[in-house]
């Protein structure tokens, strides 16, 4: 990308009237949206999307839009959710999900940025001078709803139910073929920090979906425990599955493994604890993920 006049660009952000947004159906030339910081006036057909979280980049791509820029992992790695793979060359990183960067965005010309409340909303004020902005209220457990938003935002929510229909349909045929009574559970590492995931997170909802069990500790409708070393038990189920976010040396992964707890889960000693990519099961909250999470379930679970 060219190199960007930045007191240039945050002046015309600031004084530019032209991008601010139109909730008033009269002015509106294109769809009127509501969402959960108000209303915007889209465009027919977006062109130049601009997504500032995973969830929002997997379901562009699912409707077969590729943004044109969209928010990374980690700082200084322009990368994406790696089960996306080619789909998300040449798109342009805007900075990371949690500090994007406005420069970055208004050079890209977007005319539909995508994002969430619980990440961006104290910048959709600045975002909409740039370009129609549809926000969901959160992440996570909320993915449904929000892929019918983003959706409706692409000009496209008839195709974002018939994906969600078809994956309920699957999650529920997996459900049929896992052995009865069979319970998971699912923990995952990260820095300086071990949650036990409850019913009320992006997984939760799948295992939900597909009916089937939790361990009663996890039988919970919130988002997760925050745990030390001494809840190890808690973790046990038929089946485990744990995901590291980033390297797995800077996680408590080992000191969790490594206990003599740890060892003594049935979950551990039967050879079905299974480390699996916390870029689909816990960073993508999309329908690509979802469906990425059954395929590892059905290959798992499914005799």
């Amino acid at each position: 990308m060219r190199p960007v006049n930045k007191l240039a660009l945050l002046a015309a952000l600031l004084v530019s009237p032209a991008s601010a947004q139109s909730t008033s159906p009269q002015a509106c030339a294109g769809r009127l949206v509501t969402h959960a910081l108000g209303q915007s006036c889209v465009p027919r057909k977006p062109v130049r999307v601009v997504v500032l979280d995973a969830g929002p980049l997997d379901t562009a791509i699912a409707l077969g839009i590729r943004p044109v820029g969209a928010a990374s992992k980690f700082p200084g790695d322009e990368t994406f959710v790696d089960y996306l793979g080619d789909r998300t060359r040449g798109i342009v990183s805007v900075g990371t999900i949690t500090e994007p960067s406005l420069e970055r965005i208004l050079a890209l010309r977007p005319d539909l940025i995508l994002s969430s409340k619980v990440r961006h909303g104290t910048v959709y004020a600045a975002l909409s001078r740039i370009a129609p902005t549809v926000m969901s209220d959160t992440v996570g457990a909320t993915w449904r709803e929000n892929l019918l938003l983003w959706g409706e935002a692409l000009g496209k929510k008839a195709d974002a139910q018939r994906l969600l229909n078809g994956f309920r349909a699957r999650a529920r045929a997996l459900g049929r073929a896992v052995p009865a009574n069979t319970t998971v559970s699912v923990v995952r590492f990260l820095p300086g920090q071990t949650r036990i995931m409850h019913r009320a997170s992006f997984i939760g909802t799948i295992l939900d979906e597909a009916g089937l069990a939790r361990p009663g500790p996890q039988r919970v409708n919130d988002f997760a425990a925050i745990v030390g070393p001494e809840a190890i038990p808690q973790m046990d189920a038929q089946a485990l599955f744990y995901t590291t976010w980033g390297p797995a040396e800077a996680t408590t992964l080992t000191t969790f493994t490594g206990s003599p707890l740890w060892a003594r889960l049935g979950a551990v000693r039967a050879g079905r604890a299974y480390p699996v990519s916390d870029d689909h099961w816990m960073t993508g909250t999309g329908i690509l993920a979802a469906g990425r999470v059954l395929d590892d379930l059905e290959r798992v679970l499914v005799k």
